[in-house]
C-alpha cells in the first residue's frame, strides 16, 4: 500500500524539497504551507495534495489532516519543517518576536503532534520526523532566540521517543547546519532588519557576520536536497537512529559538542569570543 507524509511549510526550501524527494519515491504527499498560491509545482499533482496549514491556527491543523486523510486514506508520516528565523542582539529584540518565533518552532510541531496521534493510533502506528537544526545543540551567538527555540524542539523530540514507542510511533530528529540556497536565510535577515542593533554590539555583530564571509570547502554546507533525502531516510528508517545530521559542518559541530568540556569550551572561545 502507498504510504502518505503529510509536511508543513513547502511553500519553498526543505519542506518543498521533501514533498518532491518522497513522491519521487513514491509516496502519496500532504503538503502544507500557510498560502496555497505559493505552491507552483505541476509535476505528479495526482500524488501532491497542497492544503492550508498555519503551525499557528490549530483549526487549520485539523482541517489539513482531516482533507489529507479523505484524499489518500490515511497518513503515516507527518514532518514538522516549518519554521522561524532570527539573527539579532538579544538585548534588541521584542518579546513579542520571539513569542511568534517559539510559537511557530516549538508549539507549531506539538500542536501538529497532538492533532496527528489519535490518527496514528487508530492505524496502529506512525511516525513523527522533527526538523531541528545544528543551533540546537552548538547555539550560536546572535542566534539566541531561535537557538533557544530550536533546543527546545530538540529535547522535546528526544523526550517524546521512547513515549511514542508505547504507542508504536517512531520518533526522529533531521538536523541541518547551514543551508545557503533557501529563503529561510532571507527571512531571517528580513526580520534582522527590523531590529536595530545598539551601538555597543556593533563591532561584535560585525566580527560574527565577517566570520560568515570566508568561502567554506567544497561540499561542506548540505543542500535542500541534502536535507529533504535525511527527511525520506529518516522515514523509512529502521534501525533506531534517532538523529539524522546534514551537512558537514553541523557534523563536526557535533563531534566538538562530544568532546572533553575544556576542549568543547576552547573550540566556543575561538570560534564566538568577542576579539
Amino acid at each position: 500500500m502507498t504510504q502518505t507524509v503529510l509536511i508543513t511549510g513547502c511553500s519553498s526550501g526543505f519542506g518543498k524539497a521533501s514533498a518532491l524527494t518522497f513522491r519521487s519515491a513514491g509516496w502519496n504527499v500532504v503538503a502544507t504551507m500557510r498560502n496555497t498560491d505559493q505552491w507552483e509545482e505541476t509535476q505528479d499533482s495526482a500524488g501532491i495534495f497542497v492544503t492550508k496549514l498555519d503551525v499557528q491556527n490549530e483549526a487549520t491543523i485539523h482541517q489539513a489532516i482531516t482533507l489529507g486523510v479523505e484524499r489518500f486514506g490515511r497518513i503515516d508520516c507527518v514532518v514538522n519543517n516549518a519554521g522561524m528565523g532570527l539573527f539579532s542582539v538579544f538585548e534588541a529584540t521584542p518579546m513579542e518576536t520571539i513569542k511568534v518565533l517559539f510559537s511557530t518552532n516549538v508549539f507549531g510541531p506539538m500542536l501538529v503532534t497532538q492533532a496527528i496521534l489519535p490518527h496514528f493510533q487508530a492505524n496502529g502506528g506512525g511516525r513523527i520526523i522533527n526538523i531541528t537544526s545544528g543551533s540546537a545543540t552548538v547555539p550560536d551567538p546572535l542566534m539566541s532566540a531561535y537557538s533557544a527555540s530550536k533546543g527546545a524542539l530538540h529535547c522535546f523530540t528526544e523526550a517524546l521517543q521512547y513515549e511514542m514507542q508505547s504507542q508504536n510511533v517512531t520518533v526522529k530528529i533531521v538536523e541541518p547546519g547551514f543551508v545557503a540556497s533557501t529563503q529561510f536565510t532571507q527571512q531571517s535577515q528580513q526580520t534582522a532588519n527590523a531590529i536595530p542593533i545598539p551601538p555597543s554590539y556593533q563591532a561584535y555583530v560585525a566580527q560574527r557576520i565577517a566570520s560568515f564571509m570566508g568561502e567554506p570547502p567544497k561540499d561542506y554546507f548540505g543542500t535542500e536536497n541534502d536535507v529533504a533525502e535525511a527527511v525520506l531516510a529518516a522515514a523509512t528508517d529502521t534501525t533506531g537512529k534517532l538523529r539524522f545530521l546534514v551537512g558537514q559542518d553541523v557534523k563536526d559541530s557535533d563531534r566538538m559538542r562530544r568532546a572533553p568540556s575544556t576542549e568543547y569550551d576552547n573550540w566556543r572561545n575561538s570560534r564566538f569570543a568577542p576579539r
